[in-house]
């Protein structure tokens, strides 16, 4: 495999628009090729994408998701740039889709990494920090085994990170880029929430042998 260099990354961002990450992606499944990695960028609805993220999107819908059985709910805010593409069947899907993905995933917290605040990634690190498994290793060992540990964990809590539940292979955020070159505008995911039933009532645990001791002894 070529090596990829910053200065390659650079060309393609500039080129595309994409991020540096997708980028970087492109150039490593294409072996450093730019030309290939620029159709693959358009394939995935990135580089399309990337140019639109800074248009305003505030029209869009608000949905929601019952899961069968009633026991898990959520509601979602996408928004799109116009009313027409709000009321298109390819939006409706991708909103119904993203609520889906939700509710399929009790770990999401936030739509993305950079809406973790800054003392959640503190608390994580210091967590992280204090392992037991990390003692005994080199201070820089240790800080990148931590860093390491704390984007996964980060991932865990963001929603467009998620591999999306229809296709395994691409995430939620290529879902989202896929549907803005579809539709030409720009889509974000802006806020949601996950209600599951019961969640934070404080049950009464009874002991039922304790129950029919008590009830048998009082008929003594």
């Amino acid at each position: 495999m070529a090596e990829i260099s910053a200065k390659l990354v650079k060309d393609l961002r500039d080129k595309t628009g994409a991020g540096m990450m997708d980028c970087k992606k492109a150039l490593k499944e294409n072996d450093g090729d730019v030309e290939k990695s620029i159709e693959w960028l358009r394939q995935k609805g990135i580089a399309s994408a990337a140019k639109k993220e800074g248009r305003v999107a505030s029209e869009g819908l608000v949905d929601s998701y019952i899961h069968t059985g009633g026991r898990v709910g959520v509601l979602v805010e996408v928004n799109c740039e116009t009313d027409f593409v709000s009321r298109r069947d390819e939006f409706k899907s991708l909103v119904r889709d993203v609520a889906m993905q939700i509710a399929a995933c009790p770990n999401v917290e936030y739509v993305r990494i950079s809406d973790i605040p800054e003392a959640i990634v503190a608390k994580e690190k210091e967590i992280e920090m204090g392992r037991d498994d990390l003692g005994k290793k080199p201070a820089n060992i240790r800080e990148k085994i931590v860093e390491g540990r704390i984007e996964k964990r980060l991932k865990e809590l963001s929603l467009m990170d998620q591999p999306f539940i229809k296709d395994q292979n691409i995430s939620v955020e290529e879902l989202v880029k896929q549907a803005v070159s579809q539709l030409g505008e720009n889509i974000q995911v802006r806020r949601f929430s996950r209600f599951v039933l019961g969640e934070g009532i404080e049950k009464e645990e009874t002991n039922f042998a304790e129950e029919v001791a008590a009830q048998t002894s009082k008929k003594k």
